[in-house]
């Protein structure tokens, strides 16, 4: 028997894949439905408006990323954060690619929606200070600024690799090149 947390989670998964393929546009809840093979008022039952589907949605993708994170939330050893941060935007790009896309049409979306874009800075924050918190404990500089221009950077990697208009495919060794590059300008001796 499926519970109701379970069922809420099979809708927004559902909603992650449809804004995937079908856009902001194509995010109905009788699509939503249809694609978590659900019968016809599922989803509005459980999120009865636009809104609340949204939020939903954001909060089962930041659901999902923290059991990515997990393995760099429990401090890891300086020298692998190159290689976990390389993963994470591997993983983006690869099996996370819906993952990514959808997150890019909440974003958009909610240029016009203030209390989406709530959501959308409360979940986000948690990432950015999880960056700051281990670059401060790591002896950066300037651990604020740092962390969240590493956090910008992956994301523009990822967005230029799924979305972006620069064709780019993802590089590992490249990125992890450049990740070991913004380590050591924010931590002094970071190779050494």
């Amino acid at each position: 028997m499926t519970t109701a947390p379970q069922r809420r989670d099979a809708i927004a998964d559902a909603a992650i894949a449809t804004l995937a393929a079908e856009g902001m546009r194509g995010l109905t809840h009788r699509a939503v439905d249809r694609r978590a093979g659900l019968p016809e008022g599922s989803c509005s039952y459980y999120f009865r408006t636009r809104q609340a589907l949204l939020e939903a949605t954001v909060q089962r993708l930041s659901t999902l990323d923290d059991e990515m994170v997990a393995p760099i939330s429990t401090k890891p050893r300086l020298a692998d954060l190159p290689d976990l941060l390389t993963g994470m935007v591997e993983f983006a790009v690869t099996a996370g690619r819906d993952w990514a896309i959808a997150r890019y049409e909440l974003s958009l979306e909610a240029t016009r929606r203030p209390e989406l874009r709530a959501v959308l800075l409360a979940a986000g924050k948690r990432y950015r200070d999880l960056a700051v918190a281990m670059l401060a404990e790591a002896g950066a500089s300037d651990p604020e600024r740092q962390g969240r221009d590493m956090v910008a950077y992956a994301d523009g990697l990822i967005f230029d690799t799924v979305a972006g208009a620069g064709g780019r495919e993802f590089d590992r060794a490249g990125v992890r090149k450049s990740i070991v590059e913004l380590l050591d300008q924010a931590i002094p001796g970071f190779q050494s």
